[in-house]
């Protein structure tokens, strides 16, 4: 196993060090079926890192029929691997006590799909049908609108069904980076032009890790614990030895292929999408008041939130931004 230093000091040792109760029982529900986006939770229970200081975490899969986020209010698993800071805000808006307390990813991997020689700029896309689900609609899309010129009309609904898109070379269509494009691959025959809305300005974190204000008022040792061994286990899952972590995923998901799997590990390094910005000088995980402030402005201008929402105790910086997972060389 590989664990990144944090000052010349093992990560490893300094987990062991964190004071957690021996072998405490915590439940951690993801928010869809195991996947290689979810590999470092999986990789900090398969190589013990969890279990360094004195955790025994079960995952608890999401899926269609499954809400972890109603079980992580009803107090039936004690943390939620959260989508985007959408969700922090509603949490404040609607007075619930659930806090982010890292941010697994530092870019979201929402993505806009288009043919080949259709669209070689961000810009171009606008010269195009897209197909968005209303989800996406109602939210990054409207950001996109507001920020970018993109319009209404040119927006047509996806059923996250590619035959559409693949019928059509004037049709661009949402995706995540770490999987249709990887589809349109293999049943198109052909590599599309991905553009990361990220890098187009799209500000806010994601895979973050929720968890209950009492959960960190009467036990904050057990956090430390569970959110600098997740980070560690993101680290180890992207630039260390995987494969312990990949089978606790295909046991999970069998749908889950070895080659799917790579795929995704492979364009969350290229892209950046956990080890990038702030989290390399501060660690994987890392928030920031700054970003969050204007992430929130960025959604209040495109209409997504409303102004005036107080979300000041829906996320917690003091688990992150030490350092943990960030030091390549070793």
């Amino acid at each position: 196993m590989r664990f990144s230093t944090l000052g010349g000091v093992s990560a490893l040792a300094v987990l062991a060090a964190t004071g957690a109760m021996a072998q405490e029982q915590v439940s951690f529900g993801t928010n869809w079926l195991a996947q290689a986006e979810h590999g470092g939770f999986y990789q900090a229970v398969a190589d013990g890192t969890y279990e360094a200081c004195g955790l025994e975490v079960e995952i608890v899969p999401g899926g269609p029929q499954v809400n972890n986020r109603a079980l992580l209010l009803a107090g039936r698993i004690d943390y939620f691997m959260g989508g985007d800071l959408f969700q922090a805000f509603a949490a404040a808006q609607q007075g619930i006590p659930m806090v982010a307390v890292a941010a697994i990813f530092q870019k979201h991997p929402q993505v806009i799909i288009a043919h080949p020689g259709e669209a070689e700029t961000w810009d171009d896309l606008k010269n195009l049908e897209i197909l968005i689900a209303e989800t996406g609609f109602q939210s990054f899309y409207r950001w996109m609108m507001s920020a970018h010129g993109f319009t209404a009309e040119q927006r047509s609904a996806y059923t996250f069904n590619p035959a559409p898109f693949l019928a059509d070379k004037r049709t661009a269509m949402q995706g995540y980076l770490t999987s249709e494009p990887y589809t349109i691959e293999k049943e198109g025959g052909f590599e599309p032009e991905v553009f990361l809305i990220a890098d187009a300005g799209y500000s806010t974190y994601a895979t973050t890790i929720e968890t209950m204000a009492e959960t960190i008022e009467t036990k904050p040792e057990q956090v430390k614990c569970f959110v600098e061994g997740s980070i560690l286990g993101w680290y180890n899952y992207l630039y260390g030895d995987n494969t312990a972590a990949n089978a606790l995923i295909k046991d999970a998901n069998p749908e889950m292929t070895d080659d799917k799997i790579a795929y995704a590990i492979d364009k969350m390094k290229e892209y950046g999408i956990v080890l990038s910005g702030d989290a390399l000088e501060k660690g994987i995980g890392v928030m920031t008041d700054e970003r969050v402030d204007a992430f929130y402005e960025l959604m209040v201008d495109a209409g997504v939130v409303e102004p005036g929402i107080d979300y000041s105790k829906a996320y917690d910086t003091s688990f992150v931004g030490k350092g943990l997972g960030m030091d390549l060389a070793n």
